[in-house]
């Protein structure tokens, strides 16, 4: 209608023209309405000709904030069917945002999932998976972790022009070499900017907590060391009543081994606090022992500090919770609060943090040109427990906890997106995701390139959480314990079936439980897990919860599905390359020449943040 009332108006406009052509003016008249005429009709072709936009364009370069927690259960989010825990600001991401009910972690374990996470390759690509039980960081002052010739999303966006900034925990390990080498610090991955903790937080930081670290190793120590000090002393004593015939010199040589043997351990374990619990600005140790009744409120105000800073330019912060992590660090305003004790306490309070972030982005007018990704690193830890008190999460009706690597309540976790105006709001989307499609994701949207020198395992989200392809890039995805893969899921995308096969699963103590409760963690290998030949079949799309395995009398497809997913277990295989061990036992024991120190070691001692 609209064109067709500019024609009848031209039409009008040009018999005027021809009528007065006669007048004296008429042919200065007619050279100026054919030269405005061919300047607007190739105008008014080009508008018409435009293709519609189908899509709203994606802002260049956003800022990213992305929020992970420590150990929270995907049963422990209101948004995905908990109606006791009150998160209603995550709960608000969710309803504003995508949320994608398969988001599957790498690992079932912090250093590794996280490794795998910042990198987006498997942690075993990166030597970032153990080799034996111990499956993570141990020590500030190991020699193991993130290799320096990883390239992180960080560095990446980075390079791109972003400002970066990493509050919170890392658990990535420090230094390779030398006390102030940073190898391994966030500075070294793309990071411009560091507060939180080096390590992880653990209950020995809470002096009021029973020890939490390799607890039933440092009780064999104690004991092993009672027993040598007891085989001492008994010949000391038999020595001086005449009673035992003992030489001087092996008696002076027990007392040095038993002196010896108590030093080489208790060095270490016998100072937990002081060389763990620590906090850091960029390199610089600011508290040591870490002051554990301000942690909260000191990481809460540097996260929305680096907003203000760089409201100005892309940024990309990662604010890495301490929480849901024991010793479930909780200030006083959330005691109390919650119907799950200090655990449900713990998790009120971080959602609270969430919920002041979100202010931080809105005041600065920041709301439309951020994406906001919130997740757990692994799923909630079952078996952690203090008399009556659950302080582990609840990972809904999936079975299994962290550290097991096949079930799926070790590693499906939240997993949600906001960025208004360019997500739609309100999408659940039930496909199989990865923590490692964020590498990949926020790659894209800052401009840069993946890394074409090695695998990636992750795939760009965008397409799928705009609705713009229907079905995960990810047809199989590879479930691993340590480096022992223990389960595998196939993607049958034209019948809509999760096929999921678990060749190595843990043997539950007590017979009956849904943990490893004699151990405090289920194991990967060894005499604590069960091998499967044919392995256990489930289909996802029928049985999440993994409660009715298939057979061959009970799937026509058993054999064939079977065989499928082992077809991609081999072809994976063909990509792995020998890499150094991260984890292995020389690079996880402590080295008091690698330990971070404020003041001289090993008198090492700070507040920094006191002083200010």
């Amino acid at each position: 209608m609209g064109s067709r009332r500019t024609d009848a108006h031209m039409t009008r406009r040009s018999f005027v023209v021809l009528r007065d052509l006669n007048t004296p003016n008429a042919e200065m008249i007619w050279q100026l309405t054919s030269y405005w005429t061919s300047l607007v009709t190739p105008l008014i072709f080009g508008l018409l000709l435009q293709p519609p936009l189908t899509q709203p364009s994606v802002i260049t370069q956003p800022n990213i904030v992305l929020l992970m927690a420590d150990d929270l259960g995907i049963g422990d989010v209101g948004c995905y069917g908990n109606d006791t825990i009150r998160t209603p600001n995550i709960d608000l991401l969710a309803k504003e945002g995508v949320k994608l009910t398969q988001h599957i972690t790498a690992a079932p374990l912090c250093t590794p999932s996280r490794a795998a996470f910042l990198t987006g390759r498997y942690p075993l690509r990166s030597g970032m998976d153990a080799i034996n039980n111990y499956r993570v960081i141990f020590w500030n002052g190991g020699s193991g972790g993130l290799p320096p010739n990883e390239t992180t999303f960080a560095k990446i966006l980075q390079q791109q022009g972003y400002s970066t900034g990493l509050i919170g925990k890392w658990h990535q390990g420090v230094n390779c070499e030398s006390r102030d080498d940073h190898c391994h610090h966030p500075l070294n991955h793309g990071f411009d900017y560091f507060y939180g903790m080096p390590f992880t937080l653990i209950s020995d930081c809470q002096p009021t907590e029973t020890p939490e670290m390799d607890r039933v190793f440092r009780g064999k120590l104690w004991l092993y060391t009672q027993m040598i000090g007891l085989v001492t002393l008994t010949a000391a004593l038999g020595r001086l009543t005449g009673l035992i015939s003992v030489r001087w010199k092996i008696l002076t040589c027990l007392v040095g081994f038993s002196l010896l043997f108590f030093v080489s351990w208790f060095s270490s374990y016998g100072f937990v606090q002081r060389w763990n619990c620590i906090m850091m600005r960029n390199h610089e140790v600011t508290e040591q022992p870490m002051v554990t009744a301000r942690t909260t409120s000191l990481i809460l105000r540097e996260s929305i500090s680096f907003i203000e800073r760089n409201k100005h330019k892309p940024f990309l912060l990662f604010l890495s919770f301490l929480h849901s992590h024991t010793p479930l660090l909780t200030t006083e305003k959330f005691l109390g609060r919650s119907r799950h004790g200090l655990y449900g306490d713990n998790v009120e309070e971080m959602d609270w943090m969430v919920g002041q972030v979100l202010n931080a982005i809105d005041k600065e007018g920041l709301r439309n040109t951020t994406l906001v990704y919130f997740a757990s690193d692994h799923g909630g830890w079952l078996e952690r427990q203090e008399g009556n008190r659950q302080l582990g999460g609840w990972n809904g009706i999936y079975r299994g906890g962290k550290a097991m690597g096949g079930w799926e309540g070790g590693i499906r976790v939240p997993g949600i997106f906001r960025w208004p105006g360019v997500l739609p709001a309100g999408t659940v989307i039930d496909e199989p995701t990865s923590l490692m499609d964020i590498y990949p994701t926020v790659v894209h949207l800052a401009g840069g390139v993946l890394p074409q020198d090695r695998v990636i395992d992750g795939r760009d989200l965008m397409p799928l959480l705009q609705g713009r392809v229907e079905h995960s890039e990810h047809e199989f995805l590879f479930h691993y314990c340590g480096i022992h893969l223990h389960a595998a899921r196939w993607h049958q995308k034209d019948s809509g079936a999760i096929w999921k096969a678990h060749y190595v699963t843990p043997i539950f103590r007590p017979l009956g439980a849904g943990a490893c409760y004699d151990r405090g963690f289920c194991p990967c290998f060894g005499e604590g897990v069960t091998h499967h030949d044919p392995p256990l079949l489930f289909d996802l799309s029928r049985d999440p919860s993994e409660a009715k395995p298939l057979s061959a009398d009970t799937e026509p497809l058993f054999d064939a599905v079977i065989r499928k997913i082992g077809r991609a277990i081999e072809e994976h295989r063909r990509t792995l390359t020998p890499v150094p061990e991260q984890l292995s036992m020389y690079n996880v024991v402590w080295k008091p020449w690698l330990q971070p120190c404020c003041g001289t070691f090993p008198f090492c001692w700070c507040d920094k943040e006191g002083d200010n």
